[in-house]
């Protein structure tokens, strides 16, 4: 009989990363709104944050940097979660679900009711 030396799993999570965290900065160069201010994707537990200057005024009267969406890995299922920022209550509300980051991104890239970009 052969002992074998296990391993433990590697318990580290594969979300946030600096590669997703890049391909995400640069998926976001095709969005439909605000294309002249440059977004800003910070990691968050399991995901990552994007921000960007209120150049429409509408939540920042002063232009600053504010929520426009979170993006969070369920390890679970593996679906990505779209959540968008109620800037009048400050919660983050479920957007939507879908199987891959760059399926998510393109929803919020389009974001035909100015939901996350506003």
């Amino acid at each position: 009989m052969v002992a074998l030396a296990l391993k433990p799993l590697d318990a580290t999570p594969a979300h946030p990363n600096d590669l997703d965290r890049k391909r995400i900065e640069r998926a976001l160069a095709s969005r439909r709104r605000y294309r002249y201010v440059s977004p800003i994707v910070e990691p968050a537990i399991g995901g990552y944050d994007v921000r960007s200057p209120c150049c429409s005024r509408n939540i920042d009267k002063d232009g600053g940097v504010i929520d426009v969406a979170l993006l969070r890995h369920d390890a679970a299922s593996g679906a990505w979660r779209l959540f968008w920022k109620d800037h009048g209550t400050g919660l983050w509300e479920l957007h939507s679900m879908h199987p891959r980051l760059m399926t998510a991104i393109e929803e919020l890239n389009a974001d035909p009711e100015r939901t996350f970009w506003q």
